[in-house]
């Protein structure tokens, strides 16, 4: 993957969506799913201290741009808008 965001903006990979729930029960595709609202950083713009490669964020329900990148989904995510916050360890 080749891509370096640009201004304040990261680009995070979109979790998997779950096809099994724990208790064994495959779910079809067509069952509503909520859009997931946590991803993780995988490239960081240089105007972006605040946030590090690696890290989990939770950003807005309707946030960001999506874009795939050799079969994989990610969004590129403003910082200061799109970001709501980031889960610590």
């Amino acid at each position: 993957m080749n891509f370096k965001p640009l201004g304040n903006r990261i680009l995070a990979k979109i979790p998997e969506e779950k096809k099994q729930t724990s208790s064994g029960i495959f779910l079809p595709d067509n069952a509503s799913k909520e859009k997931p609202t946590q991803a993780e950083v995988v490239a960081v713009s240089c105007s972006c201290e605040d946030i590090k490669v690696g890290d989990i964020v939770v950003y807005a329900k309707y946030a960001g741009t999506s874009l795939t990148l050799d079969d994989v989904d990610y969004l590129v995510l403003d910082t200061e808008k799109d970001i709501l916050g980031v889960i610590t360890k």
